[in-house]
């Protein structure tokens, strides 16, 4: 029963936006043209290569070469094993949905078991550091210190939820029966673009929609520009991030929310997210749990770092 309802309302809901698609044509056809500038203009630069560079990181085992001091220091930190510091690693410079994608490869190879799957997808969401300090930073609050302090909180949000659940995890010894070296580099370049191609393509797909989808609830309801801000953000962080740019108010307030903003990452990348895990037993509700509390400890830095330094 509780299924038939469930697909009823979806078929309500596709019924409802295809009769907008026929309505607001002028506004549906200006929000996919935006969506397609922000995935050419911003995504792609910012997660193409980064895309590339991990997949080929991770079929050359970068995990041997990290250094044994910073094994231990994150060992001791966050109680984890050596190949999931490597996802940890390669999130922080890629950025979302980056994390749960390496995540499934780890896990596909065996190289890390279910319980460390779910475990890392709390604390691995990082926006791509790129996006931060250019498209928010420069783009849209034409302020470079705020790129810096988002980072830092960014970050450190993910430090400190690491920390605090590092008692939900219990450390494997599985290194997988994945033979590295078993390609040549030039079968491994290829296969890593044709894999970053494939998942920027969904990226765009998923952006597409959700931009759309924001578009006609803010113009069929008339919201203000707060409200209308919000739904922005989140469905799309690019977009609700722009939006709060506009906004007059103060830009701590401005800041703060950001934050949030891409401590939740929006319903978008809780899509690419679930994307890259489907058909896998890795739950999406780590995933979730972990933005909600990154989401207020983000929050907080933020609002302290700024009151200090008096942003």
């Amino acid at each position: 029963m509780r299924k038939k309802i469930f697909n009823i309302c979806i078929i309500i809901i596709s019924l409802f936006v295809l009769s907008q698609l026929l309505i607001k044509k002028t506004i549906i056809y200006s929000s996919i043209l935006y969506a397609l500038n922000i995935w050419v203009n911003n995504l792609i630069p910012a997660l193409f290569p980064f895309f590339i560079i991990s997949d080929i990181l991770i079929n050359y085992n970068v995990t041997e070469y990290i250094p044994k001091i910073i094994k231990i220091i994150c060992k001791s930190l966050f109680n984890i094993s050596d190949n999931m510091l490597t996802i940890f690693i390669l999130s922080m410079i890629s950025g979302f949905p980056s994390n749960a994608r390496n995540t499934r490869i780890f896990y596909d190879k065996g190289l890390i078991t279910l319980e460390e799957a779910n475990h890392i997808l709390i604390f691995s969401h990082f926006s791509n550091p790129v996006f931060i300090l250019t498209t928010v930073a420069i783009f849209f609050f034409n302020n470079q210190k705020v790129g810096i302090i988002l980072l830092i909180t960014h970050y450190l949000s993910n430090v400190i939820l690491g920390i605090c659940f590092r008692n939900k995890n219990t450390i494997s010894n599985n290194s997988g029966n994945y033979n590295y070296r078993n390609n040549d580099f030039g079968t491994i370049f290829i296969s890593s673009i044709k894999k970053a191609v494939d998942t920027i393509l969904l990226i765009c797909g998923i952006l597409t929609i959700f931009l759309m989808l924001s578009s006609i609830i803010i113009n069929t309801f008339s919201f203000n520009s707060y409200n209308a801000m919000l739904i922005k953000g989140f469905f799309e962080i690019t977009i609700g991030i722009e939006a709060l740019s506009n906004l007059s108010i103060s830009m701590l307030s401005k800041t703060v929310i950001a934050s949030m903003f891409l401590a939740f990452g929006g319903i978008s990348v809780h899509v690419q997210v679930l994307s890259q895990i489907t058909e896998t037993k890795i739950k999406y509700i780590y995933f979730f749990i972990g933005r909600m509390y990154q989401m207020i400890i983000s929050g907080v830095l933020t609002y302290l770092i700024c009151i200090i330094i008096k942003i």
